[in-house]
């Protein structure tokens, strides 16, 4: 057994992102300020955005695009369930509703098909989700889509390419910041989209309904008494956090290489781990995995796998849950009241799936302690 626990994620924190915080914070100015305009240039650049409007949170931005797409009472949402709860909770709290749509048994990932037959009079978006870091067929999600508003959910992948561009790109996507994502600010988000006048309404929503943020209105000349055009949040992010997800940034190519090597090194281990099912690969397009996640199905007779993750703490190895459906989590079962057997893929893999450790950090020799601790749970040891 390991000696020391190996987490299921940590952040990858250098000197360098160490320094480039401690630089904001004795620059004389630590909000919303000039390394947050350069980090929203520098995502912009990079997925080949139009526009990127940074924010406190992916979550916040979801809230955001649902006001200024003016969703609520009576609108219809696809996404699917098998997702983290934030999209459904803002779809919730704008008064419209969710249309879960089931997954791919093997990859996770939702279908142009299932999208397609899930679209109604009253549908007004639809959040399709790149899970764990693998690519959606997008192609065939935007002709199912056709004129409704479509909203990438990315925030697993910073770093995933589909068909030799960054996907989002110049649409619409969201990408979260968060402390266990490729790339950190603590916690943070951005919103990218090829439409001015979307990324505009966003920038106004973020801070309190003004026109211009506290940076932009002391470098274009405007007065600090700049008015509220509409009523609006606070959901800026601090140039203290944005000093520190720019620092990972100019190493996305880096940390993902690692990320992959590592991923792969668990595929080729785990072959001799019949019980352990990792996620498929989408297939019918060329994509680049951005390997936020490394997703198992645990498939014994003899284990479930709560079981399985407990066993493995007990031998100092952390694990995930990526995660449990929404559809069954309490408010959403009890508000929903989806009849079993309507999302089949989406509930075969909510009982099963876990992810195992994965950063860049990690040795060759951590994945193999994860697989042979596997292999000694299997065993009954």
């Amino acid at each position: 057994m390991r000696k020391e626990f190996l987490p299921f994620t940590r952040p990858n924190v250098t000197a360098e992102d160490v320094e480039a915080v401690t630089e904001v914070l004795t620059s004389g100015w630590i909000t919303n300020g000039p390394v947050n305009s350069e980090f929203e240039s520098a995502v912009a650049e990079y997925t080949g955005a139009a526009h990127a409007v940074a924010l406190s949170s992916a979550t916040a931005a979801m809230h955001l695009v649902l006001k200024v797409l003016k969703i609520g009472p009576g609108d219809e949402v696809i996404t699917p369930s098998m997702t983290w709860v934030s999209i459904a909770n803002m779809v919730e709290l704008a008064g419209a509703k969710c249309v879960f749509v089931d997954v791919d048994r093997d990859t996770l990932l939702v279908t142009p098909e299932a999208i397609k037959a899930a679209i109604t009079p009253r549908t007004k978006l639809i959040v399709p989700v790149h899970f764990a870091g693998a690519a959606l067929d997008l192609d065939g999600i935007y002709a199912a889509a056709g004129e409704i508003p479509v909203v990438e959910d990315a925030a697993h992948a910073l770093g995933t390419f589909y068909k030799g561009r960054h996907i989002g790109g110049k649409r619409n996507a969201i990408y979260s910041f968060h402390a266990i994502k490729n790339i950190t600010c603590g916690e943070g988000g951005m919103f990218v989209t090829g439409s001015k006048e979307l990324a505009d309404a966003v920038r106004r929503w973020k801070f309190h309904g003004i026109g211009m943020d506290a940076f932009d209105r002391q470098n274009r000349g405007r007065s600090p008494q700049a008015e509220v055009l509409s009523p609006g949040f606070k959901y800026n992010v601090t140039d203290i956090c944005a000093a520190l997800g720019l620092s990972q940034f100019r190493r996305i190519r880096q940390i993902n290489s690692r990320r992959r090597e590592l991923a792969m090194l668990y595929r080729k281990l785990l072959k001799d781990v019949p019980e352990l099912a990792p996620l498929a690969d989408p297939s019918g397009y060329d994509f680049v995995h951005a390997w936020h996640l490394f997703v198992v199905r645990v498939v014994s007779d003899r284990i479930s796998r709560d079981a399985f993750m407990a066993k493995l703490k007990e031998k100092n190895i952390g694990t995930g849950l990526h995660f449990r459906s929404v559809h069954s989590q309490k408010y959403y079962r009890d508000t929903y009241r989806i009849a079993p057997g309507t999302l089949p893929n989406t509930d075969f893999n909510g009982e099963r799936i876990c992810s195992l450790p994965l950063f860049p950090d990690m040795s060759p020799d951590d994945v193999r302690d994860v697989v042979a601790a596997a292999k000694e749970v299997f065993a009954g040891k």
